[in-house]
């Protein structure tokens, strides 16, 4: 039986989740389809920039991506600060923008003033806005449905596009949203599509790679502040030089006919992160395989069981493994 969406996304555990859609019956309706023949690449721009645009809208960051020919993989971020401090306006605002919503919310937008009796049915709908800003089900179905919609009037067809669900995962601790970037990041050149991460297109590390060309950071993309330290700015503990030197020597790595091998150069991050070189070619291969549910370390696990109350620790082995 399918975990409830609700017990698989706890804000008190972690911010960070993965979360993977795939085509049904594993089809390459977002690629090169082998048995029709036809190439349907650009679909997968639809899928990146309604990504991107999702992320201007809901209260969820963007903090890596990859969109695949048969699937396509997130690493998101809830802000509840940010949910927190929105105004109704923005609110509204911010839901329209995706959302046709009321008559009286579109009253309310415009600034015209709304009926007494109605005041309180405005309040009520704010607040349902207000929680699916940062809701993951909603952000993800704004993300799916819409390009379900495009292929199928495109291929003069109903039906279904995605499979049912989308897979979510919850990362713990920074050792865990490293391991699962890097992964997300590295699926083309994983794949065998692509032969270094700033050739694989529709990916997060690609948009990345170009902005710091031009010594920018990506709005759209949650930005890299550096290791943590006190009055840090918000965003991914990570300094951007070394997850990109980290990722060009791990894709260097990757070899359909070897398991691997470990370079010595491997950045520090891996020191400060407790991983281990010699687990870092599997964690960025079999990600998803190594941590089906939760991924971190044994210390959040811990910390997952007692504020979720739950009976057992998943993943346990494969965390004192693979995080040291």
């Amino acid at each position: 039986m399918a975990t409830p969406r609700s017990k698989l996304v706890c804000l008190q555990s972690t911010p960070y989740y993965h979360c993977t859609s795939r085509c049904v019956r594993g089809a390459f309706l977002c690629g090169q389809d082998k048995l029709s023949e036809k190439n349907f690449d650009h679909r997968r721009s639809w899928i990146e920039k309604r990504l991107l645009f999702l992320a201007r809208i809901f209260c969820i960051d963007v903090c890596a991506y990859a969109v695949m020919s048969n699937h396509c993989h997130v690493v998101l971020r809830i802000n509840e600060r940010l949910n927190k401090e929105l105004s109704d306006l923005d609110v509204a605002k911010r839901w329209l923008g995706i959302c046709k919503g009321t008559l009286v919310t579109q009253q309310f937008v415009q600034g015209k003033s709304i009926e007494k009796h109605f005041e309180d049915t405005l309040k009520e709908t704010l607040l349902i806005y207000r929680s699916r800003l940062m809701d993951l089900s909603w952000f993800m179905r704004m993300l799916n449905e819409p390009i379900a919609r495009m292929a199928n009037d495109e291929d003069e067809c109903t039906g279904r596009f995605w499979e049912g669900r989308f897979y979510s995962q919850a990362l713990l601790d920074e050792t865990a949203l490293a391991a699962c970037m890097a992964y997300v990041d590295l699926n083309p050149v994983r794949a065998g599509i692509e032969k270094t991460p700033e050739n694989s297109q529709y990916t997060s590390v690609q948009k990345r790679i170009q902005a710091a060309k031009q010594q920018k950071q990506l709005q759209s993309l949650m930005p890299f502040v550096g290791n943590p330290r006190k009055n840090k700015p918000e965003g991914l503990p990570f300094k951007l030089d070394e997850y990109l030197s980290l990722l060009d020597i791990t894709g260097r790595c990757i070899r359909e006919d070897k398991k691997g091998f470990i370079d010595n150069n491997l950045p520090k991050i891996l020191e400060r992160l407790n991983i281990p070189a010699q687990s870092w070619i599997t964690l960025t291969t079999r990600f998803e395989t190594a941590f089906p549910g939760v991924a971190g370390n044994a210390a959040s696990l811990d910390l997952l069981i007692e504020i979720e109350q739950r009976k057992r620790r998943c993943n346990l082995h494969n965390s004192q493994a693979l995080f040291g």
